[in-house]
């Protein structure tokens, strides 16, 4: 756990027993050896590229040496001015989406990859995808905050899979509160409801978009790599955005939650709840190009999800640029203006202070960890009590379901109302090497967070001293008696 003294003295340890990072468990059958992680890491959506090949054939980049996705669109009668100067033509934007639904039914590789993102795979339960969907809102509080802190902040330690982030560029202290944003867009658009993410849905569009999104940064980077082998190492790094990072990408955002981020938030899950929202990050993982015989049982997919822990994260200098970017990038900010210390109390609560000091980040005083504590108590509240009564708990993921879009995509401090296609914005170059932000001076502002969260913890404190007084005074009233 992340806190020594959360963890069970009563587990017994075996041969088997492994621990990393804080986290104890069992090694089974279902865990990736070294060697199965080795080929993983060579192989990839070979679909996908062949597609972004055929597309980039139908309609050209705006540079053939840039393989951006924009939007394909008709000039506007506005540019006649521009035409009748003699002056040349911004180019068409594009949209991969638009362009693979207008052209597969004319060019058999493109026909293979929309039937297949069309064909829903049998063991799809719609039921169960719509349970899955309802569980990351019940839980959104805690989802939010496990998904940054520790799928994402605590995910740049796995050294080799930094590598291909830092050469986008999409984790620099000014872009990096953008591209989680745009992450975080994805999910409520997989998670709206049953129909978004039903073919046609937007969230089965949007993961569309981001299957061939990675197939162009993997074509970029293999290219340039290819002129320069010193700009990337494929042989020591595989192939980026290979089949095990992917598969690494689906475990952090279900079985991480499940089995890390929620239990040391005080948050445990049902058995059924497990099970959903694990099916439904299995057939997002499908949609885009993961292999998913690993996520076809909790089991399984918790397994996969302690190997990649065991094998993978193993900080490096690029990961510490990357966290502390993060950090630099979110603190501060609106709507809750939270300052960097409790942003670093989030990440080393749920990440533990080993992986904490191995990615860089500094230590913070006892009044932050009591926060998280109060924070805590706060999700523990208000999650169990929703969840022990139906009516409340329907209105719950209603009102988060609009809450959170309006927050990160409608509101002016995040996507400002403009969804985000997942072009290629982000292009590597030669020259495109992440550095370490600097810190920039915070603007001193109440932080809504934070005093809720000593509200909170107030609140425990003095419960718990009214309930142990009215013990001792029951006690007395009993011996007294006797």
């Amino acid at each position: 756990m992340a806190l020594p003294f959360l963890r069970n003295p009563l587990r017994k340890k075996t041969e088997n027993t492994r621990e990393c990072w804080g986290y104890e468990f069992e090694w089974t059958d279902d865990h990736l050896t070294v060697e199965q992680s080795e080929k993983l890491k060579n192989s990839y959506d070979v679909l996908g590229e062949e597609c972004l090949d055929r597309l980039n054939a139908i309609s050209p980049p705006e540079d053939s040496s840039l393989p951006r996705s924009n939007s394909q669109q008709q000039p506007s009668p506005l540019d006649k001015t521009t035409e009748e100067k003699n002056e040349p033509l911004p180019l068409p934007k594009r949209d991969l989406y638009a362009l693979l639904k207008e052209h597969q039914a004319t060019d058999p590789k493109l026909a293979q990859l929309w039937q297949e993102v069309n064909t829903v795979p049998s063991w799809v339960d719609w039921a169960q995808i719509e349970r899955g969907q309802d569980v990351f809102y019940r839980y959104g509080g805690p989802a939010l905050t496990g998904l940054t802190y520790q799928s994402l902040l605590g995910g740049m330690g796995a050294a080799r899979v930094v590598e291909t982030l830092a050469r986008t560029g999409g984790f620099s202290t000014k872009v990096a509160r953008r591209r989680l944003f745009e992450t975080t867009q994805h999910i409520l658009q997989c998670t709206k409801s049953l129909e978004s993410l039903q073919p046609g849905g937007t969230g089965h569009i949007s993961s569309i978009r981001v299957r061939l999104l990675h197939a162009a940064v993997r074509k970029r980077i293999t290219t340039l790599a290819a002129q320069r082998p010193s700009y990337y190492n494929i042989e020591k790094w595989g192939i980026p955005v290979n089949d095990l990072d992917q598969i690494g990408t689906i475990g952090t955002f279900c079985a991480t939650l499940i089995w890390i981020s929620f239990p040391r938030q005080g948050i445990f899950l049902r058995e059924r709840e497990k099970k959903d929202y694990v099916a439904l990050w299995r057939y997002i993982g499908y949609l885009l190009g993961t292999p998913t015989d690993f996520f076809e049982t909790t089991a399984k997919a918790k397994a996969v999800m302690e190997s990649l822990l065991y094998n993978e994260v193993h900080p490096s200098e690029m990961s510490n640029v990357l966290a502390n970017n993060i950090i630099h990038a979110l603190e501060g900010q609106p709507p809750t203006y939270v300052s960097p210390d409790m942003l670093i109390a989030s990440a080393r609560w749920l990440n533990g202070n080993d992986l904490a000091d191995s990615l860089g980040l500094p230590r913070v005083s006892f009044y932050y960890w009591a926060l998280m504590t109060g924070q805590c108590l706060f999700f523990i509240a208000l999650c169990y009590s929703h969840r022990s009564i139906p009516s409340l708990d329907r209105r719950h993921i209603a009102r988060l379901k609009k809450l959170f879009y309006s927050a990160i995509v409608d509101a002016k401090w995040g996507l400002a109302g403009v969804e985000t296609h997942f072009d290629f914005k982000y292009v590597p170059e030669y020259d495109t090497i992440t550095d370490m932000g600097k810190m920039r001076e915070i603007r001193l502002v109440s932080s809504s967070v934070e005093s809720r969260n000593l509200k909170a913890l107030g609140i425990f404190v003095v419960g718990m001293g009214l309930g142990t007084w009215m013990l001792l005074k029951m006690a007395s009233s009993v011996v007294r008696k006797f």
